[in-house]
């Protein structure tokens, strides 16, 4: 069954790259709005070896624009609950569940040099700052989204080299803060932004501890930039790692 469910995967790239595909090794920091797509996009399309990292749960304000957020799942482990769902997909899939923030404390735990990409959906600007650094100084292949708040329009979206990303306040914060530290990625990485940045209108009684504020965010834009990241990924190894 398992490789029934790829035909169409397999006819598209060709025996060669469904292999390369099936082997290829991800991790994904982040597993909320944008990063549980990058998740299902790449388990739909026969990446065989993923790793999710993730201390939250599934919230009631999730159910919007998060893959494994249901009124069924609310208060389960996110990464656990995301698993579940992939498995569903492809029940031979060696997906690895991890209930952790990232962070200074907990870096040490994870060897990224185990994987051969690496995605950044992380929300926490020191934390998504550390990842950048330490991924980009790993040597594996590496993604980043920028902001994926306060967007309408799918097509403001956009990818770019880091340094060259236009437009996103989340993207200008990591860079004044990479001069301020005087710290440095190691090498240029691809990031998936919009330019696009709206105002909230409406109230919400939300609160995070991690995060500056909380801003209104939809679906078909968090979606949209975890499919993009996943293709991203998908065009490097169809390519051979050439790209």
């Amino acid at each position: 069954m398992t490789r029934d469910i790829f035909d169409r995967t397999r006819l598209l790239v060709g025996d060669d790259a469904m292999q390369r595909i099936a082997d290829a090794r991800v991790i994904i920091f982040g597993v909320g709005g944008v990063g549980s797509w990058v998740a299902e996009s790449l388990i739909r399309t026969g990446v065989g070896h993923l790793t999710l990292v993730d201390a939250d749960c599934v919230d009631t304000t999730n159910v919007n624009r998060q893959m494994p957020a249901t009124t069924l799942t609310i208060g389960e482990d996110k990464t656990e609950a995301a698993r579940r769902r992939l498995l569903e997909i492809n029940p031979d899939a060696d997906i690895n569940a991890i209930r952790m923030f990232y962070s200074a404390d907990t870096a040490g735990q994870i060897d990224l040099s185990q994987y051969d990409y690496i995605v950044d959906a992380i929300d926490s600007l020191k934390d998504k700052a550390l990842l950048i650094l330490n991924a980009t100084a790993s040597g594996r292949k590496f993604y980043s989204s920028m902001g994926a708040a306060l967007k309408l329009d799918p097509t403001r979206i956009h990818t770019a080299e880091f340094w060259k990303v236009e437009g996103c306040p989340l993207a200008r914060a990591l860079r004044n803060k990479f001069k301020k530290t005087k710290e440095f990625p190691k090498r240029k990485f691809l990031c998936v932004y919009s330019d696009e940045l709206l105002s909230n209108k409406g109230t919400s009684s939300e609160t995070c501890s991690y995060k500056a504020s909380i801003n209104g965010s939809l679906v078909h834009i968090t979606a949209i930039f975890g499919f993009t990241i996943a293709g991203e990924i998908i065009k490097d190894i169809t390519s051979g790692g050439k790209r």
